[in-house]
């Protein structure tokens, strides 16, 4: 009866054998709650429950072969769940999810070589995921990326023979990352950056400090 989910969360931790009882409560937290701690084979019934907190629920526990019906569920937050499941192709059946944050929650848990696919994503959230975790070899194709934030974590990870040509980028941002990463002998030009953060970035790796 109680309506608090952390004691409710509590008393089936203490109690799982009655999370079963209580998967069709009423109360759709007691479900949540409930499909924590149930069997999963006894969950099929909740994949259409009408709460996505129950769904999502489902998702985290149900055995993987199960999960097929949920992968168009209208709620993101359960094929987010799903993301956190799923591997190989199954979970790139998520990169054209419509909703970006389901797409990027599968970019962070993809394989470096299934995440190249990921490439061209319109969001710049899933781009960047995809500078920190390709491969390297996939970065020169992204140092053009209209986003600044996708350049400067490309910029983080680039070859040194690449990253040379990111010392003209239009954003002082970028350009900093090189005058940090570059070798002393490639910052000739970043000395006289129209940025004084660049400026000085380059001067002290030319001149260091005593």
């Amino acid at each position: 009866m109680d309506r608090r989910a952390r004691r409710i969360d509590r008393f089936f931790a203490v109690n799982p054998a009655h999370a079963e009882r209580h998967l069709a409560h009423p109360y759709f937290e007691v479900r949540t709650l409930a499909a924590r701690y149930a069997s999963p084979f006894r969950l099929t019934a909740l994949i259409a429950d009408p709460e996505p907190d129950v769904r999502a629920m489902v998702a985290f526990r149900l055995p993987l072969a199960r999960l097929g019906p949920l992968m168009n569920d209208p709620e993101p937050r359960v094929r987010i769940a799903l993301a956190q499941r799923l591997t190989g192709e199954a979970l790139a059946e998520l990169f054209v999810d419509p909703e970006y944050a389901v797409r990027l929650a599968a970019a962070r848990r993809a394989e470096p070589g299934l995440i190249v696919r990921l490439l061209d994503d319109p969001d710049p959230s899933v781009r960047r995921e995809v500078a920190y975790r390709a491969p390297p070899y996939v970065l020169p194709r992204m140092t053009h990326d209209p986003d600044p934030l996708v350049r400067i974590a490309v910029a983080e990870r680039i070859s040194e023979g690449p990253l040379a040509l990111m010392a003209s980028d239009e954003d002082f941002r970028v350009r900093f990352v090189c005058a940090e990463r570059l070798p002393v002998e490639r910052l000739s030009a970043l000395v006289e950056d129209e940025d004084d953060v660049v400026r000085d970035a380059a001067l002290r790796r030319l001149i260091p400090e005593g």
